[in-house]
């Protein structure tokens, strides 16, 4: 049961996220539109994870995407969504005050 709830909500495989943000990553926040004003990475998509298999078609496939949210659980859930939608390359970064140092 661990190994399931790991595969299902890990963060992939680890990578420097500041160079895939530098290189063009798409940031997708999937925190509630209440959650991401509140504070939010700018430049990132606010996309909720209960709207995600509606809009995913609006995110391009050829490009990282970098999922992140309030702790990490929803983040990691948006990871595995894409990935079984043919996303190749997409990182969970857990809580989105992760990525605050890359944002300028």
């Amino acid at each position: 049961m661990l190994q399931l709830f790991k595969k299902l909500f890990s963060s992939g495989p680890k990578a420097d996220l500041g160079a895939l943000i530098a290189n063009g990553a798409i940031i997708l926040d999937v925190r509630t539109p209440g959650e991401y004003s509140s504070g939010h990475i700018k430049g990132s998509i606010n996309m909720p994870l209960n709207t995600l298999p509606m809009q995913m078609a609006k995110l391009k496939k050829d490009k990282p995407v970098i999922t992140c949210c309030a702790s990490g659980m929803r983040s990691g859930a948006a990871r595995s969504t894409l990935l079984a939608n043919g996303f190749s390359e997409v990182y969970n970064a857990g809580s989105w005050f992760n990525l605050k140092k890359y944002e300028q």
